[in-house]
């Protein structure tokens, strides 16, 4: 029994390990590959978007994004707007750019409402980029995706940048994001692998939306897992744009919070398999891009990794002292990069002064993860408060 419990030990720690050292080890090893990331000279073609922006019951924040959209430097897209069991008689645009869709039955799924504005293409687009309805873009977002599509790729991620940052809990929604753009956009593809999805901002060859989603029957978050699974497990590569910024709302209230990750860990449990599924065959295979995504994936939520590292090192000061010194040393190789992402993506002043309620932060997280088994019956979509908190 005890051998027993001391090996499962010694399993959590070198998974804690491998995952407090994999962003250290990204940084290095970027030194050492190739940089792809070059520009073309400029495009001479707009190449035609299909802008799909989805909405879940929700409609105030529309016109915004639609208004941020039709001011795109940009001339050859359609936006399409997806508004899932909503009341669309206010949804009315002068611009025959803009096309409203009202599903017919209830959809609850991001996948769905993608799949029902592709049905309805008034075109045969050649790309498409996804927006969420509480999302601005930036004037230059379509012109920037072209610049990475003419390297070759066909997916790429744009930067998501904090639309409000209005209290704690958004800096800190904010902060977070950061972190993971550092490390799972930014160092993970200078390494030469791939940038992970983030549900919006990102854009894709349509017929590859299509072949990796058309047979999926999947409801609930997590869309995003499956399609950048299906992208990478292809040998192909996701692209980080970091000049094709979108405004995203982030949570300003508690129940907010709390719902929004409870469906984001609800999410990781069930498409762990995925990322160990990518890890093993990246690794058989030789596959450097799928390898490095697949440790990626494999990474449970941030605040998850920080308790199993408090744990590890608490333990180990009684039984192994030179492994919680380890611990100790990683946990500030942890805090090195965190800083060095918000320095790196030029955080404002807000997100470092609400890093004093961290621990807050992590209490209401850990509600969530108490309620991720029945995240999808409680919230399926994020309520958004933003017309209400700022100006």
């Amino acid at each position: 029994m005890m051998i027993g419990l001391l090996l499962l030990f010694y399993v959590l720690q070198a998974y804690v390990i491998i995952h407090l050292i994999f962003p250290i080890f990204l940084w290095l090893v970027r030194f050492f590959v190739p940089n792809s990331s070059k520009e073309k000279s400029d495009y001479v073609v707009e190449t035609d978007y299909a802008v799909i922006v989805t909405a879940y019951q929700q409609t105030d924040l529309i016109p915004d994004v639609v208004r941020s959209i039709l001011s795109l430097n940009y001339s050859n897209y359609l936006v399409y707007i997806v508004a899932d069991n909503c009341d669309v008689s206010s949804l009315t645009f002068d611009d025959e750019k803009v096309i409203v869709l009202r599903p017919e039955t209830v959809l609850a799924s991001n996948v769905k409402s993608h799949f029902y504005a592709i049905n309805n293409f008034k075109r045969n687009h050649e790309r498409l980029t996804i927006i969420d309805s509480d999302n601005l873009v930036e004037p230059n977002y379509l012109i920037e995706l072209n610049k990475v599509f003419e390297r070759g790729y066909q997916a790429v991620q744009g930067v998501r940048e904090a639309k409000n940052l209005n209290s704690n809990y958004a800096c800190l929604d904010a902060a977070n994001d950061i972190y993971y753009r550092y490390v799972d956009k930014f160092l993970l593809t200078k390494a030469g692998s791939s940038s992970s999805l983030s549900g919006s901002g990102m854009a894709f060859s349509t017929t590859l939306y299509i072949e990796c989603l058309k047979d999926l029957d999947s409801n609930g978050a997590g869309f995003d897992k499956i399609l950048q699974y299906e992208i990478v497990i292809r040998k192909l590569k996701i692209a980080f744009s970091e000049k094709a910024v979108v405004l995203d709302e982030k949570t300003a209230k508690s129940d907010q919070l709390v719902k929004q990750r409870a469906r984001w860990i609800n999410t990781w449990f069930k498409f762990f398999r995925l990322g160990l599924k990518m890890l093993l065959t990246g690794l058989f295979k030789f596959n450097w891009n799928q390898f490095l995504y697949g440790i990626m994936l494999c990474r449970p939520p941030l605040f998850i990794l920080l308790f199993l590292s408090m744990i590890c090192f608490l333990v180990n000061l009684f039984i192994m002292p030179k492994i919680a010194i380890l611990f100790a040393i990683l946990g500030i190789g942890f805090v090195i990069v965190f800083i060095k992402s918000l320095i790196h993506f030029k955080a404002k002043k807000e997100i470092y002064k609400s890093l004093i309620a961290i621990p807050k932060f992590i209490y209401f997280q850990v509600l969530a993860l108490m309620k991720a088994r029945i995240a999808n019956k409680i919230s399926v979509a994020t309520e958004h408060y933003i017309e209400k908190t700022t100006k």
